[in-house]
Order: structure tokens, then C-alpha cells, then sequence
């Protein structure tokens, strides 16, 4: 533990604007010995078929009122010194990759990530829900399933699980695994026993 408190102080320092203004994050995912306890319950069961999959399934990006749909909301959340025009879109700002430890400067270089990915989601139980269940999915910022990171860890993370990729920043395994494990116990989702026991590993960098 206080291994992750050091480099979490770090890291924190390193997200101080010039103007002192930090970056905001996700909500705060449950403590470690929560986390732990979720974990335990997940079930773990064979992923289902990708038969009948589209991201088109999965609405998102939805209006979430003041002219801002869910991904420029997570723009405006994540970033620092973020300004915004009447259409909500960014016109400043700098974004802090936890993925991959880098800064971003363009929201044109950001992607926003889906901590638990859609396909796998759809793999994971999601494939038996409505499409309106997986809109409220795919647009959730209730917990810490939305994030903005680069689009090049965002595209090299592609549909994975923990088992088949991690960030290469390691101080943030501790906390995408228990975004990640929040994320599949909130839902109801499966896991299989090699990203269960990924997961397991990840939590003790907590």
C-alpha cells in the first residue's frame, strides 16, 4: 500500500495545471478490500458468442444536456484548463493519459475509453440485454467505466482483458483492476478464470 501511495502522490503532483487546476477523474472506485470482495464474486463462465455484436448496439455518446453528449463531458471532467464552445466541443486543454503516462494536447489525440470494453461486455452477459440497458452501459459515468486516454493505448487495449493487456503504467494496475472489477460486479458480468486470476494479481500492486 504504500508503495501505490507514493506513486499516487506523484502522479498527483504531476497533474497540477499551470493554473493549479488538476485533473479530475472517474469516481473513486471501491477500497481494496471491497474490491477483493467483489472480485471473489464474480462468476466465472465461458464468454458467449460474438454473434449478432455491433458497437451499434451499444448507443453511446448520448445527449447529456447543456449541448455535451457523454464524450465531451468526459473531455471536460478529465482534462485540465479545459474551455469549451457553444457546442461543448474542447478549444483548450491538456489531457493526462493514466494509461500510458503521457500528455495530450488535441482532444482530436484523446479517445475515450470503455473500462470494461463493449465486445467484452457483450461477451460477458451484455449480449442478453436490451439495447437500452446497454446504452446506459456504453454512456455510464456513475462509476469509473468512461475515461479519456490516448487513442494509441486506447487502440493497443483494443476489446482485451486484464489477462491479454494491462497499462504499461504499472502504478495504475491497482486502480483499473478495481475500476474494472467494480465495473463487471455492478453489472452482473462474467469473468474467466484467466482475467479473474489477472485480476487478483493486479489488485496486490494496491
Amino acid at each position: 500500500m504504500r508503495r501505490f501511495l507514493v506513486v499516487l502522490a506523484v502522479a498527483a503532483a504531476t497533474l497540477l495545471g499551470t493554473a493549479g487546476q488538476a485533473a479530475a477523474y472517474p469516481p473513486d472506485p471501491p477500497s481494496v478490500s471491497q474490491s477483493y470482495n467483489q472480485l471473489a464474486a464474480l462468476r466465472v463462465a465461458a464468454p458467449l458468442s460474438m454473434d449478432g455484436y455491433s458497437r451499434d448496439r451499444f448507443p453511446h455518446w448520448l445527449d447529456q444536456g447543456n449541448n455535451c453528449n457523454t464524450r465531451e463531458v468526459v473531455l471536460k471532467r478529465d482534462g485540465v484548463d479545459v474551455t469549451v464552445g457553444n457546442d461543448c466541443y474542447p478549444q483548450t486543454g491538456r489531457w493526462y493519459s493514466v494509461y500510458d503516462s503521457k500528455w495530450l494536447y488535441s482532444p482530436s489525440d484523446v479517445d475515450i475509453d470503455h473500462m470494461v470494453p463493449l465486445a467484452n461486455a457483450w461477451r460477458s452477459g451484455a449480449k442478453l440485454w436490451t439495447d437500452s440497458q446497454r446504452a446506459a452501459f456504453a454512456n455510464d459515468l456513475s462509476r469509473g467505466q468512461l475515461i479519456a486516454v490516448s487513442a494509441s493505448s486506447n487502440r493497443a487495449k483494443g476489446d482485451q482483458d486484464p489477462s491479454q493487456w494491462r497499462p504499461s503504467n504499472v502504478g495504475w494496475w491497482c486502480y483499473y483492476a478495481r475500476h474494472w472489477i467494480d465495473v463487471k460486479y455492478d453489472y452482473g458480468l462474467t469473468v474467466t478464470s484467466s482475467e479473474k486470476s489477472a485480476l487478483y494479481d493486479m489488485l496486490s500492486y494496491c
